[in-house]
């Protein structure tokens, strides 16, 4: 097995196994590797996006709210795992707010799955929100990652001003 540092000619490089570049360095400094180097199913990076006030509406149509991330996969052949936690709720008794996940303008939940906090204890009964999607978008492009929600009647609220609500994307190697 030979191990070669093939030095740059620019502000670019390369380290090679046996003769084939096993990482590459690009001229920002970026460092990758080719997918065969990586098993499928390791987390290559993870960003998040957080949002700490409060969003309303009362729309029955999604509505995007503050809560997002964007995330440029490495591999087209990536997953992306969008892991959203906070809380919402409604303030109108028995009705609902609807939560759903977008990426760009695609509804990735479409309507089969939504998170619905319902007050069926009282008006603003705040609820947590913890939702998960594996995507496969299938581009190495920046990508963004949007929470939406409605209201079924009344008003829906988006976090409670006192806590942090977060959405998580994480890379995984496909």
């Amino acid at each position: 097995m030979t191990v070669s540092v093939k030095a740059p000619t620019s502000t670019t490089g390369s380290i090679q196994l046996n003769g084939s570049d096993v990482l590459t360095i690009d001229s920002s400094g970026n460092v990758t590797a080719p997918n065969k180097l990586i098993s499928t199913g390791h987390v290559l990076q993870v960003v998040q996006g957080e949002f700490s006030g409060t969003r309303s509406t009362t729309s029955t149509s999604m509505v995007s709210t503050a809560l997002n991330a964007s995330i440029t996969p490495t591999s087209s052949s990536s997953k992306i795992l969008v892991l959203v936690s906070g809380a919402a709720a409604n303030n109108t008794l028995n009705q609902v707010a609807i939560l759903t996940i977008y990426r760009g303008a695609t509804n990735l939940a479409g309507t089969s799955f939504t998170f619905h906090a319902n007050p069926v204890s009282g008006l603003n009964n705040w609820q947590s929100v913890n939702m998960v999607y594996l995507d496969t978008p299938s581009t190495t492009s920046s990508t963004t990652y949007t929470v939406y929600f409605k209201s079924s009647s009344g008003t829906a609220y988006l976090g409670t001003g006192a806590n942090t609500n977060t959405i998580t994307l994480m890379e995984i190697a496909g």
